[in-house]
């Protein structure tokens, strides 16, 4: 039988929890029927590692032994799972070796520290494995229980050598003495002078013949002493590496060699075999080959006599790496990008141990949400164009929204091909240059076929958040721009009934309905059959009683918007192009600069984020397969949320099920609203941070338990990152990675020669016309709105008088 056991990202066991581990391995070794040879008798560790995962570690044992070792003695951060059988494929070069314990024989092995991890240097030895170059490390630790008889017979041998040693040394030292020979050649050549300058008279001294010296069972015996037997084990470690070339798998083998080497002191471990100059006959010579091919295949166990070891000697074998070990991030952990996959998102460019870098990604279906914070210039915003233009590329459809459109020009020579350019519309509200473009939107047209009551919740809603209105500080305000939006929402549903989408109401015409009472009668007459009854008795009897003063709240916002011939041009035309649920079906590229951060921006923002709220609700018309997975970029979080935190934290928190993911970044956490916040780094999928001063830093390294630390954090290098992410449901990292660069990463794509007929194109998607036009035909929409209701309402003017509307 066979078990993987794969450890979380905090396994940190104590040694308590690794002995009682040994011990459980040496207790399966006996799991066999009492007429098994000696050889079958162990459990076996295996640590592998191909290329593809960075050290596995796998135990095999007797199949009486499931029970004893499916039980897990490290906890919740250990998974025990059923082990598949292993299928290799040939390697053209394989390369073996077996270890034998070196040095003085009953001298422990080096006590090696759990921090940092003892398997350290192996992981370190195989992290650079090439699996299309057919690496392979594989370490076998075969573990048995002692046979009593044995170790007593170990014993007895080790005594009756020290005991004839001792012997010897006494027999040495009386040949001396009986010869009159001293042990020394000074002393020879003193005793010589002595005696011949006291004449022929004197005698010699007098000694007594040495005795053989007591052997100290206690020292003689070391490790393999008496006083604790269940935890001596014999010990059989076997190593094999293969490859497609000789040349790497003779390194990687040096390289597991040399890494044995932190368990070496008094005794350390070593190959088996011997050597002349360049020849060696070791595991691999063809006497020794046969017989480590039937313990490798059969996973026999015949240990060389000086293999016996403690338990507490294999504390860094006996266990999964922990969190106190780097392992590398192979292409199973973290899949590297392509360009024009769809299936995975850029994010950096990881440095291998080899030290060389590689674009790392993840899944695109599991990256719902991601957060970027770090302090200005720090490659935020590149590393999210980067990700964008890659996705764009892969045919996927994305809004990157940048208050200040600096990413625009920096993205656009990446974008201007000529599959991409009937993709991309640009929104561009900043008003540059001396003849500027403008797009067009409508909040309250309902020629796209809307529902009513979301298109009037919708724009109160975002009023309501923009100026922080609620039930208790503004239920006037909310009332009265609810009942008026309720109206206008009739008209225009009327108006593209008649087919007369054009003659549509925009928001400016609030004010009209409230402050022109002919205007007012005439839209109440036309909207009476489509209004509830309620919304038509508060038209009756609750505004007639309002003082002008009530208005103000309401108009004020509005007369804002007017006053700048921007937002007026935007906001004033009949039928807007801008659509957000349809560029979200057609996989449309969308670049929107709403442009500054004042009182006037702010509630623009705040309308622009409602409206992609409730048109990514509105998808719950679809099958989920036919949702084309959409992503929003939202640069400078800080600046849009200002104007609807609950907007944008409902973002975090619904958008998933619709298959709309937001990535945002930011300067500071700290500065988002708490429903902002609190909802980001609940769902965030991806939560990476660049280096910055403490205080901003510390809510994120927070999140990942103090690893890496903030300092460390603090002073890394410009445009790099630390990046926690979710592979395959686990999370990865946090990895330190270096920002994209789009000159590196997508200099081929690169096409500056195109930007200007990018510009036009993206322009002309957004229906966008010259400023002056749209101004001109917004200043006329309300004559155009009145000559409709007074063509249309005539017959129900009457009747609505009739019925007291004032």
């Amino acid at each position: 039988m066979a078990l993987e056991l794969v450890a979380s990202q905090h396994f940190d066991p104590s040694l308590e929890e690794i002995f009682r581990h040994g011990l459980q391995l040496a207790r399966a070794s006996t799991a066999v029927p009492w007429w098994a040879p000696q050889r079958t008798r162990t459990v076996q560790v295996r640590l592998r590692a191909d290329g593809t995962t960075p050290l596995r570690y796998r135990i095999e044992g007797p199949a009486g032994a499931q029970r004893l070792l499916s039980i897990n003695p490290f906890g919740p951060d250990v998974s025990v799972e059923t082990a598949r059988p292993i299928a290799d494929t040939p390697r053209k070069h394989t390369v073996r070796a077996e270890f034998v314990l070196r040095g003085r024989p009953v001298a422990p092995l080096r006590k090696v520290p759990l921090e940092p991890d003892p398997l350290q240097p192996l992981a370190d030895a195989v992290s650079d494995l090439k699996a299309e170059l057919g690496d392979l490390a594989e370490i076998r630790l075969d573990i048995q229980q002692a046979p009593r008889r044995a170790l007593r017979l170990r014993r007895r041998q080790l005594l009756a050598d020290a005991q004839q040693a001792a012997r010897a040394q006494a027999q040495r030292s009386a040949h001396w003495i009986r010869h009159g020979r001293p042990d020394s050649l000074l002393a020879h050549l003193s005793e010589q002078l002595t005696t011949r300058s006291a004449g022929p008279g004197s005698s010699r001294r007098m000694f007594i013949p040495p005795t053989p010296r007591r052997v100290d069972e206690a020292q003689t015996l070391g490790k393999l002493g008496d006083d604790a037997d269940d935890q001596l084990v014999r010990v059989q470690l076997l190593v094999v590496c293969q490859a497609d070339q000789e040349e790497r798998a003779q390194a990687r083998l040096t390289q597991v060699r040399a890494a044995l080497d932190v368990f070496g002191g008094r005794s350390r471990w070593a190959m088996r075999g011997w050597q002349l100059g360049p020849w060696r006959v070791g595991a691999d010579h063809w006497l020794n080959r046969p017989s480590f091919e039937r313990r490798w295949n059969l996973g026999h166990s015949q240990p060389p006599r000086s293999n016996w070891v403690r338990m507490e000697e294999l504390t860094g074998l006996l266990k999964p790496p922990t969190r106190n070990c780097r392992l590398p991030l192979l292409a199973s952990d973290l899949p590297s990008f392509t360009f024009g996959d769809p299936q995975v998102l850029l994010q950096g460019a990881y440095r291998q141990p080899d030290g060389s870098e590689r674009l790392v990604a993840t899944y695109a279906d599991e990256t719902f949400f991601e957060v970027g914070v770090g302090k200005a210039g720090g490659g935020k915003t590149e590393r999210a164009l980067a990700q964008a233009i890659g996705w764009a590329h892969a045919g996927g459809g994305l809004m990157f929204v940048d208050p200040h459109r600096d990413s625009w020009p920096r993205a656009a020579p990446f974008l201007a091909h000529d599959n991409l350019m009937d993709h991309i519309t640009l929104i561009d509200l900043n008003g540059l240059g001396p003849t500027p473009k403008v797009s067009s939107w409508n909040p309250i047209s309902m020629h796209h076929g809307q529902a009513p009551h979301d298109v009037v919740e919708s724009v109160t809603d975002a009023y309501a958040a923009a100026l922080g209105w609620n039930d208790a500080t503004a239920p006037r305000a909310m009332t009265i721009l609810t009942a008026a939006l309720t109206v206008l929402v009739a008209v225009n549903t009327a108006a593209c009934q008649a087919g007369r989408p054009d003659d549509q109401t925009t928001l400016f015409h609030v004010r009209a309905l409230i402050t022109d009472p002919a205007f007012r009668s005439t839209a109440l007459a036309l909207a009476e059959e489509s209004i509830d009854e309620e919304t038509r008795a508060w038209w009756k009897a609750v505004f007639p009683t309002m003082s002008r003063d009530a208005y103000a709240v309401v108009l004020n916002p509005i007369a804002r918007l007017s006053a700048n011939p921007i937002t007026r041009a935007f906001l004033g035309q009949p039928i807007g192009t801008y659509d957000i649920r349809a560029a979200m079906d057609s996989h449309t590229i969308l670049w929107l600069c709403p442009g500054g951060n004042g009182p006037t921006d702010r509630l623009l923002t705040a309308l622009l984020a409602r409206d992609l709220l409730r048109a990514v609700r509105s998808r719950r018309d679809l099958p989920e397969h036919q949702r084309a997975p959409f992503r929003a970029y939202f640069d400078e979080l800080i600046t849009l949320t200002g104007s609807a935190p609950e907007t944008i934290a409902a973002m975090f928190e619904d958008f998933r099920k619709y298959k709309v993911h937001v990535h945002g970044m930011t300067q500071l956490l700290a500065r988002l609203p708490a429903p902002v916040r609190l909802s980001l780094m609940q769902n965030a999928s991806t939560l990476a941070t660049t280096a910055g001063s403490m205080s901003a830093i510390e809510p994120v390294t927070a999140e990942w338990g103090g690893s890496p630390s903030p300092e460390r954090v603090a002073t890394m290098e410009r445009f790099s990152h630390y990046i926690s992410m979710s592979v395959r449901g686990r999370r990865v990292g946090p990895v330190k990675v270096r920002g994209p660069h789009l000159d590196t990463v997508f200099g081929a794509q690169a096409r500056p020669r195109q930007v200007p007929d990018l510009e036009k194109a993206a322009l002309s998607a957004a229906g966008a016309r010259p400023l002056t036009k749209l101004t001109d035909h917004a200043a006329t929409q309300l004559s155009r709105v009145s000559a409709f209701l007074t063509e249309y309402a005539p017959a129900r003017l009457t009747l609505s008088k009739e019925k007291g509307y004032q």
